[in-house]
Protein backbone atom coordinates (compact mmCIF):
# COMPACT_ATOMS: atom_id res chain seq x y z
CA UNK A 1 0.00 0.00 0.00
CA UNK A 2 1.64 3.12 -0.86
CA UNK A 3 1.32 6.47 1.04
CA UNK A 4 0.09 9.35 0.03
CA UNK A 5 3.37 11.17 -0.09
CA UNK A 6 4.77 7.74 -2.29
CA UNK A 7 2.01 8.69 -4.26
CA UNK A 8 3.06 12.34 -4.70
CA UNK A 9 6.56 11.24 -5.62
CA UNK A 10 5.51 8.65 -8.32
CA UNK A 11 3.27 11.32 -9.73
CA UNK A 12 5.72 14.03 -10.13
CA UNK A 13 8.36 11.55 -11.18
CA UNK A 14 6.33 10.38 -13.88
CA UNK A 15 5.26 13.86 -15.35
CA UNK A 16 8.93 14.74 -15.54
CA UNK A 17 10.15 11.78 -17.08
CA UNK A 18 7.28 11.54 -19.39
CA UNK A 19 8.15 15.56 -20.35
CA UNK A 20 4.82 16.58 -19.41
CA UNK A 21 6.54 18.70 -16.98
CA UNK A 22 9.65 20.34 -19.47
CA UNK A 23 12.72 21.02 -18.70
CA UNK A 24 12.96 24.85 -16.49
CA UNK A 25 9.40 24.92 -16.02
CA UNK A 26 8.46 25.54 -11.81
CA UNK A 27 6.45 22.69 -9.97
CA UNK A 28 3.17 23.50 -8.58
CA UNK A 29 3.62 25.35 -5.00
CA UNK A 30 3.65 23.60 -1.99
CA UNK A 31 -0.04 24.67 -0.92
CA UNK A 32 -1.59 23.42 -4.45
CA UNK A 33 0.10 20.39 -3.94
CA UNK A 34 -0.83 20.16 -0.35
CA UNK A 35 -4.32 20.58 -1.57
CA UNK A 36 -4.19 18.39 -4.43
CA UNK A 37 -3.34 15.59 -2.59
CA UNK A 38 -4.57 16.14 1.08
CA UNK A 39 -1.59 16.10 2.73
CA UNK A 40 0.23 18.68 5.05
CA UNK A 41 3.37 21.07 3.59
CA UNK A 42 5.90 18.93 5.57
CA UNK A 43 4.84 15.82 3.46
CA UNK A 44 4.99 18.16 0.22
CA UNK A 45 8.22 18.56 1.49
CA UNK A 46 9.73 15.63 2.00
CA UNK A 47 8.56 14.39 -1.51
CA UNK A 48 10.41 17.15 -3.14
CA UNK A 49 13.40 16.43 -1.43
CA UNK A 50 13.31 12.95 -2.78
CA UNK A 51 12.95 14.65 -6.08
CA UNK A 52 16.12 16.43 -5.54
CA UNK A 53 17.93 13.31 -4.23
CA UNK A 54 16.77 11.68 -7.25
CA UNK A 55 18.17 14.66 -9.28
CA UNK A 56 14.68 15.27 -10.99
CA UNK A 57 14.39 18.86 -9.56
CA UNK A 58 16.73 21.59 -8.28
CA UNK A 59 16.67 23.85 -6.49
CA UNK A 60 18.21 27.18 -4.95
CA UNK A 61 21.85 26.42 -4.18
CA UNK A 62 24.69 27.70 -1.94
CA UNK A 63 21.68 27.64 0.78
CA UNK A 64 22.28 25.82 4.16
CA UNK A 65 22.03 26.57 8.00
CA UNK A 66 23.25 25.18 11.14
CA UNK A 67 23.15 25.09 15.06
CA UNK A 68 25.37 27.26 17.24
CA UNK A 69 25.54 26.84 21.06
CA UNK A 70 27.82 30.49 22.59
CA UNK A 71 29.00 30.83 19.36
CA UNK A 72 30.19 27.58 18.29
CA UNK A 73 28.72 25.25 15.37
CA UNK A 74 27.70 21.98 16.41
CA UNK A 75 28.30 19.62 13.79
CA UNK A 76 24.71 17.62 13.20
CA UNK A 77 25.89 14.92 11.75
CA UNK A 78 27.98 13.20 14.52
CA UNK A 79 25.07 14.55 17.12
CA UNK A 80 25.03 17.04 19.56
CA UNK A 81 25.97 15.25 22.74
CA UNK A 82 29.36 14.80 20.78
CA UNK A 83 29.35 17.88 19.21
CA UNK A 84 28.82 19.65 22.41
CA UNK A 85 31.53 18.28 24.33
CA UNK A 86 33.74 18.60 21.53
CA UNK A 87 33.46 22.08 21.64
CA UNK A 88 34.45 21.98 25.25
CA UNK A 89 31.33 22.78 26.55
CA UNK A 90 30.04 21.67 29.94
CA UNK A 91 27.14 20.10 28.79
CA UNK A 92 25.95 16.40 30.27
CA UNK A 93 23.22 14.78 28.96
CA UNK A 94 20.30 12.66 30.27
CA UNK A 95 18.25 10.50 29.01
CA UNK A 96 14.87 10.61 29.91
CA UNK A 97 13.16 7.96 28.55
CA UNK A 98 12.10 5.61 25.48
CA UNK A 99 9.10 4.28 24.33
CA UNK A 100 6.83 2.96 21.39
CA UNK A 101 4.44 5.63 19.96
CA UNK A 102 2.06 6.30 17.76
CA UNK A 103 2.56 9.37 14.83
CA UNK A 104 -0.31 10.38 12.85
CA UNK A 105 1.35 13.02 10.82
CA UNK A 106 4.57 11.00 10.73
CA UNK A 107 2.13 7.93 9.45
CA UNK A 108 0.63 10.74 6.89
CA UNK A 109 4.18 11.67 5.68
CA UNK A 110 5.94 8.42 5.67
CA UNK A 111 3.41 5.51 5.67
CA UNK A 112 4.83 3.57 8.90
CA UNK A 113 2.44 3.32 12.03
CA UNK A 114 4.60 2.98 14.77
CA UNK A 115 7.47 4.92 16.16
CA UNK A 116 10.00 4.82 18.82
CA UNK A 117 10.46 8.37 20.80
CA UNK A 118 13.59 9.23 21.92
CA UNK A 119 13.34 11.41 25.30
CA UNK A 120 16.89 13.61 26.18
CA UNK A 121 17.83 16.73 28.59
CA UNK A 122 20.79 18.99 28.32
CA UNK A 123 21.75 20.58 31.19
CA UNK A 124 25.02 23.36 32.40
CA UNK A 125 26.10 23.22 36.03
CA UNK A 126 22.10 21.81 37.00
CA UNK A 127 20.82 24.33 34.63
CA UNK A 128 18.54 23.09 31.46
CA UNK A 129 19.91 24.36 28.29
CA UNK A 130 17.56 22.22 25.72
CA UNK A 131 15.15 19.62 26.02
CA UNK A 132 14.85 17.11 22.96
CA UNK A 133 12.15 14.74 21.54
CA UNK A 134 13.72 12.19 18.57
CA UNK A 135 11.12 10.08 17.03
CA UNK A 136 12.61 6.94 14.77
CA UNK A 137 10.59 4.52 12.94
CA UNK A 138 9.73 0.99 14.85
CA UNK A 139 11.40 -1.16 12.63
CA UNK A 140 13.86 -3.16 12.43
CA UNK A 141 16.42 -3.03 15.11
CA UNK A 142 14.82 0.15 16.12
CA UNK A 143 11.89 -1.43 17.30
CA UNK A 144 13.75 -2.86 19.92
CA UNK A 145 15.31 -0.28 21.86
CA UNK A 146 12.76 0.52 24.42
CA UNK A 147 14.17 -2.87 25.81
CA UNK A 148 18.01 -2.73 24.10
CA UNK A 149 18.53 1.18 24.89
CA UNK A 150 21.27 3.11 22.75
CA UNK A 151 24.41 1.94 21.18
CA UNK A 152 27.29 3.54 23.26
CA UNK A 153 24.43 5.85 24.13
CA UNK A 154 24.63 7.53 20.99
CA UNK A 155 21.35 7.62 18.45
CA UNK A 156 23.37 8.58 15.63
CA UNK A 157 25.27 5.08 16.49
CA UNK A 158 22.20 3.41 17.00
CA UNK A 159 20.34 4.98 13.55
CA UNK A 160 23.78 4.13 11.49
CA UNK A 161 23.57 0.30 13.13
CA UNK A 162 20.05 0.01 11.90
CA UNK A 163 21.01 1.14 8.10
CA UNK A 164 19.06 4.42 8.22
CA UNK A 165 21.84 6.63 6.93
CA UNK A 166 20.51 10.65 7.03
CA UNK A 167 21.57 12.66 3.10
CA UNK A 168 18.90 15.45 3.53
CA UNK A 169 16.23 17.18 5.27
CA UNK A 170 14.48 20.18 6.46
CA UNK A 171 14.36 22.25 9.37
CA UNK A 172 11.80 24.66 10.44
CA UNK A 173 12.47 27.18 13.54
CA UNK A 174 10.00 29.02 15.75
CA UNK A 175 9.44 29.95 19.53
CA UNK A 176 7.54 28.59 22.02
CA UNK A 177 6.51 29.05 26.12
CA UNK A 178 7.76 26.39 27.95
CA UNK A 179 4.40 24.57 29.38
CA UNK A 180 4.64 23.78 33.00
CA UNK A 181 6.20 20.16 32.40
CA UNK A 182 8.92 21.28 30.04
CA UNK A 183 9.50 24.06 32.84
CA UNK A 184 9.89 21.58 35.64
CA UNK A 185 12.35 19.55 33.25
CA UNK A 186 14.36 22.69 32.22
CA UNK A 187 14.17 24.28 36.20
CA UNK A 188 12.96 27.14 34.38
CA UNK A 189 9.93 29.26 34.93
CA UNK A 190 6.43 28.53 33.04
CA UNK A 191 6.04 30.57 29.92
CA UNK A 192 9.65 31.42 29.39
CA UNK A 193 10.32 31.61 25.32
CA UNK A 194 12.34 29.09 23.89
CA UNK A 195 13.44 28.42 20.59
CA UNK A 196 11.64 25.40 18.97
CA UNK A 197 13.68 23.36 16.29
CA UNK A 198 12.16 20.85 13.91
CA UNK A 199 14.51 18.73 12.17
CA UNK A 200 13.48 16.11 9.83
CA UNK A 201 16.15 13.59 8.26
CA UNK A 202 15.52 11.27 5.79
CA UNK A 203 17.85 8.78 4.04
CA UNK A 204 18.81 8.04 -0.08
CA UNK A 205 15.45 6.24 -0.57
CA UNK A 206 13.46 9.25 0.73
CA UNK A 207 12.28 7.03 4.17
CA UNK A 208 12.47 8.60 7.80
CA UNK A 209 15.84 8.73 9.53
CA UNK A 210 14.57 10.63 12.51
CA UNK A 211 12.46 13.77 13.10
CA UNK A 212 13.52 15.76 16.62
CA UNK A 213 12.16 18.55 18.21
CA UNK A 214 14.11 20.23 20.58
CA UNK A 215 13.47 23.31 22.83
CA UNK A 216 16.75 25.41 23.28
CA UNK A 217 17.64 28.15 25.84
CA UNK A 218 17.68 31.14 23.24
CA UNK A 219 20.74 32.92 25.06
CA UNK A 220 22.71 30.12 24.30
CA UNK A 221 21.86 28.18 20.98
CA UNK A 222 21.36 30.68 17.32
CA UNK A 223 20.88 29.20 14.15
CA UNK A 224 23.05 30.77 11.49
CA UNK A 225 21.93 31.42 7.80
CA UNK A 226 24.52 30.98 4.66
CA UNK A 227 23.46 31.17 1.41
CA UNK A 228 25.09 32.32 -2.27
CA UNK A 229 29.14 31.92 -2.65
CA UNK A 230 31.78 32.85 -0.09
Amino acid sequence: MYSKRQQLVGDLSDLIRSGRLAHGERLPGENQLAEQYQVSRGTVRSALSELQQLELISTQAGVGSFVTFDGVQLDQRIGWARALADAGAPVTTQLLGIETVEDRALEEEFGEKTYVAVRRLRREHDRGVSLETATVPATGLLADLPETGLRDGSLTKTLEAAGRISVGGDQWISTERLDAGDAELLGRSVGELFLRAERTSVDVEGRLVERVVSLLDPDRFQFHLTFGHR
